[in-house]
């Protein structure tokens, strides 16, 4: 794993599967439930220091990688209320570059892993009840110019947080020299 492919998506890159089975919905559900603990898990024993060492070069740090989650999935949450409520909504895209160099981003981690437990309680609650209908229920993204069903939104946020929870463990390894 020495490219910077390989290093930018170490589990590869999301495919927009249309097509997942019950059984993969449901295991997407839990891997919302449990990032909250895992990510902590992983950050737990990081000191200041390691917590700036980027991912990759070019990349974000531990703390900012930490951050963009709880901003990204509290956008998810707002897009599945929207979708929900809404009939295809657009929703607002955000500069996430950006918003890794707010003022915010240098409070410590644990204001946004706690964030990240209450907004990843109230998907699993919504995505554990939602009806045939409302996995079906979309919103357009106008920077993708794709319409997005909720069924997708939780894919893609399952594979988000794994996507940046092997950031960390990929990074700590190397730390270690494995």
């Amino acid at each position: 794993m020495n490219t910077i492919e390989d290093l930018q998506y170490p589990i590869g890159r999301h495919n927009n599967n249309n097509n997942a089975t019950a059984e993969e919905m449901q295991q997407a559900i839990e891997t919302l439930a449990f990032f909250p603990i895992r990510l902590e898990h992983e950050i737990q024993n990081l000191d200041e220091y390691q917590l700036e060492i980027p991912y990759r070069q070019g990349g974000w740090n531990i703390r900012q990688v930490v951050h963009h989650c709880a901003d990204s999935h509290l956008n998810c949450l707002i897009r599945l209320k929207l979708a929900l409520t809404e009939s295809n909504p657009m929703i607002k895209p955000y500069a996430e570059d950006l918003w890794a160099n707010c003022k915010d981003y240098y409070l410590p981690i644990n204001n946004s892993t706690t964030l990240l437990h209450a907004v990843h309680k109230k998907l699993v609650v919504i995505f554990k009840n939602l009806s045939a209908e409302e996995w079906g229920r979309t919103y357009f993204h106008p920077q993708q110019q794709q319409e997005l069903s909720i069924a997708g939104l939780l894919l893609l946020y399952a594979w988000h947080c794994n996507h940046h929870l092997a950031h960390i463990t990929h990074l700590k390894n190397r730390m270690r020299g494995e």
